[in-house]
């Protein structure tokens, strides 16, 4: 088990290299969070804005 670890002398390059990718790897997907909850807070008043003019009743005659 130790040699696998030790990956022939090269491991502490190898774990290392799997560890700074793992961690690059949470932080993108903390930052991907963090910005679709922004992004989804920012459209929230733009949705019911939308909304509010679907609900106005049509008026009798008009064309499209």
């Amino acid at each position: 088990m130790n040699e696998f670890f030790e990956m022939g002398g090269y491991g502490n390059f190898i774990w290392s290299s799997y560890g700074l990718s793992a961690g690059v790897l949470i932080f993108l997907v903390i930052i991907s969070v963090r910005q679709l909850r922004q992004v989804e807070r920012d459209l929230a008043p733009l949705e019911e804005t939308r909304r509010s003019f679907r609900k106005r009743p049509v008026k009798e005659g008009a064309t499209s």
